[in-house]
């Protein structure tokens, strides 16, 4: 009998469970690790924040929902981890594994910059439900009092989407309300240009991007680093300063302390490498899922931006996740597979909304291409992402991963969430087999 553990019952960590359970017979022992009782999705924070949706409607409770699967549950924080002895240390208790999937997501490192973040600053985020909720609060207080709106990411941010959600969808509800005229919009990025969205060669994305942005009259400024945000002004570091009676930036990422802690695990942010199998290469009964997985940039650019992690391509992480565990606990008789790493944002801007779409993310390394990088604009996107969410949500009640009739929808548009690993071990000589 082996235990594994998977971190995090997030979009990573509660799918991944699911397909474990799948995919092993109930001799072996999975076990959920999370400090909420709750799964949320991420995707919808920025309609919570602006009072569009309640948080509680995209949240699925998990207590008496997952023992039942064959899941054994565990709330509580991860203190400690010890890879060599393959031990975790939670709510001060020693619980030992055999493999470990860390899905955790990413802290939030807001000490890159004076005064960012709601907690010891000045700004808001979309990053989390305690986030989003301050934003909400904040975002009504503003509506009684409006006055300049600044939006965007600071230096090493990564998931460049619920910014400019964030922003087109703010001035959408500014109209509704009668107060556009009174909300100058700024967005401010470090991305080379509008669009660009830390991936790069998307075709329209920057010129739909643009377009929307000239025709709401959002002044957009480009290649730009924020230093520091004090009381109602943010500072840039060419010199200018920024008024605002609201804004909402987006932070950089960094993995959680009780990895960064040991020497060898992660890079210097605290992100996980991984192999083509997605194991730690010095650690092959550890597995890594979704924004804490270390995925070099697709391209340099001038000011530093991470990779986006997208929730598809975190559901394929986990998927192969699984499916790689499953062939080195001898339970699957098959090659191990990768993620495509194919993506796919929906932002949703009120009235209209683009599909972003990078098939995949990463371009290939022999020809530097994409099979497809596009953007499409509509108002169709938002019913799309509504419909999507209440699809996922309803997957995570009922303790599906990814249903045959999914992977089915998927290939019929040329998308798939795993492909096997060329020149694949055989499947007895995978990380943590003996070969």
């Amino acid at each position: 009998m082996a235990h594994i553990i998977v971190i995090g019952a997030g979009l990573g960590g509660l799918p991944t469970a699911y397909e474990l359970r799948h995919l092993l017979p109930h001799h072996h022992q999975i076990t959920l690790i999370s400090d909420t009782p709750q799964f949320t999705f991420l995707p919808s924070l920025p309609w919570v924040a602006l009072g569009l949706t309640a948080l509680e409607s995209i949240q699925v409770k998990l207590l008496n929902r997952l023992e039942p699967r064959g899941i054994h549950w565990v709330q509580g924080r991860v203190e400690g981890i010890d890879p060599d002895n393959r031990q975790l240390v939670v709510n001060q208790t020693p619980l030992s594994y055999d493999y470990l999937v860390v899905a955790t997501g990413a802290e939030l490192d807001l000490d890159t910059v004076p005064g960012l973040g709601p907690d010891h600053g000045y700004t808001q985020s979309v990053c989390n439900p305690h986030h989003a909720r301050l934003a909400q609060q904040a975002w009504q207080q503003f509506l009684a009092q409006p006055g300049p709106l600044v939006v965007g990411a600071v230096l090493g941010a990564s998931c460049f989407g619920p910014a400019y959600e964030f922003a087109l969808l703010a001035d959408y509800e500014l109209g509704k309300w009668g107060l556009r005229d009174q909300v100058p919009i700024t967005f401010v990025t470090p991305e080379p240009y509008a669009g660009h969205l830390g991936i790069g060669g998307m075709v329209n994305s920057a010129k739909l991007v643009t377009s929307l942005m000239a025709e709401r009259e959002i002044e957009v400024i480009e290649n730009a680093g924020v230093t520091a945000v004090e009381p109602g002004q943010i500072r840039l570091a060419d010199g200018r300063s920024l008024p605002f009676a609201y804004s909402m930036l987006l932070p950089a990422f960094r993995g959680p302390q009780f990895l960064r802690e040991v020497p060898g695990l992660t890079d210097a942010n605290g992100f996980i490498p991984v192999l083509p199998t997605y194991s730690h290469p010095d650690y092959p009964s550890i597995y890594a899922v979704g924004v804490i997985v270390q995925l070099q940039p697709p391209e340099a650019t001038p000011l530093p931006v991470g990779v986006p992690k997208t929730g598809q391509m975190t559901e394929a992480m986990g998927m192969a996740v699984a499916h790689n565990i499953a062939i080195a606990l001898g339970e699957r008789s098959a090659h191990p597979v990768a993620p495509t790493l194919e993506a796919i944002c929906f932002a949703d801007f009120g009235n209209t909304g683009i599909l972003f779409l990078a098939d995949p993310v990463l371009p290939d390394s022999a020809t530097g291409k994409r099979r497809r990088a596009i953007a499409l604009q509509g108002a169709w996107v938002g019913w799309a992402k509504t419909a999507f969410e209440q699809y996922f949500l309803a997957k995570m009640r009922f303790g599906a991963a990814v249903p045959w009739f999914e992977r089915f929808a998927l290939r019929g548009v040329g998308l798939s969430l795993v492909e096997p690993l060329a020149n694949s071990p055989s499947p007895d000589c995978l990380p943590g087999t003996s070969c």
